[in-house]
This record gives structure tokens, sequence and C-alpha cells, in this order.
């Protein structure tokens, strides 16, 4: 399958939301308590992250549609979303190698990014490019009782 990986458009917002939904449903929904997922819900945001960020987004997209995003300041992975019916066909492996080569080519030494305990799919992902935990602390984002994991990965040899 072939994946073009470019800079998020304006035009690209309703799609960047619909991902963003789609990871919410099938990925953090089923952690949350019921408040919670309310309160996401009528926050809506998914559209207030595509509002405030969406244009510092890249995407990936495969046969003209968008099906992955991501988004990083500095060192710091903010989020990597592949639509489930894509997940596990490379989207999110290019997204992240171009994440990769620029937060190197800016000069820092490693990439951070968290991810939850119980989300052994990206836990996995992220061990196989070469990332390790150093933290481990409540999530506050959700409001469910979740524990976060700091993960880094090192980008050049001896760090």
């Amino acid at each position: 399958m072939s994946v073009l990986v470019r800079r998020a458009r304006a035009e690209d917002a309703p799609a960047l939301r619909a991902i963003l939904q789609d990871t919410f449903e099938s990925t953090w929904l089923p952690q949350l308590t019921p408040a919670a997922a309310d309160a996401i819900r009528t926050e809506d945001r998914p559209a207030a992250y595509v509002g405030a960020r969406g244009l510092e987004f890249w995407v990936g997209e495969v046969g003209g549609e968008v099906v992955g995003l991501i988004d990083w300041e500095g060192d710091f992975v903010n989020a990597l979303h592949v639509r489930a019916s894509h997940a596990r066909t490379g989207v999110g492996g290019r997204l992240m190698d171009l994440a990769e080569a620029e937060i190197a080519k800016a000069g820092f030494a490693a990439v951070r990014l968290e991810t939850d305990t119980f989300n052994l799919r990206s836990q996995a992902f992220y061990a196989r490019r070469g990332f390790r935990e150093a933290d481990r602390y409540p999530d506050e984002e959700w409001n469910s009782g979740l524990t976060t994991l700091l993960l880094v990965k090192p980008l050049r040899d001896g760090d």
C-alpha cells in the first residue's frame, strides 16, 4: 500500500476530526467512565484539537483518503492517530518516521510521547521502534483513573 505523507491542509479538517473520533471510540471509550465519556462528547475535543493545531499536523493519505495524523512540538509527540480500518498497514510507522527525523533535525537528542498502560497495542508499536518507559503517573486528561506512561527514544547513539 502506498502512503503519501504531507502537511495537513484546511480542507482536511473533517477527515482529521473523523480520525480522532474513530480512535476515541475504538481505543479510549471502553476505558473511560461514563461521566468522562459524556464530558468529552459535550466538549467535542476532536473539533477543538483540530481547530487549535490541525494545520500543524502531518497526515498519512492512502488512495486520496486521509487516514492518519501526527502532531508534535519540540521533542514531544502530542498525537499519533490512525483510523482503525488502516491500523497495522504502515501508516503510523511512516508518520513516526517523519516526526523522528524532523525532531532529530531540530537538534533534539530524544523523542518523548505518552500512552496509557491499558493501550498494549501502542506500547508494542513504540517498543518495536526503540521507545522505553521513562516514567508513569496518573492520567488527568481522561478523568477515569488511568495511568500514563512517558516513553522516550534516544535519537543519537549513546543517549
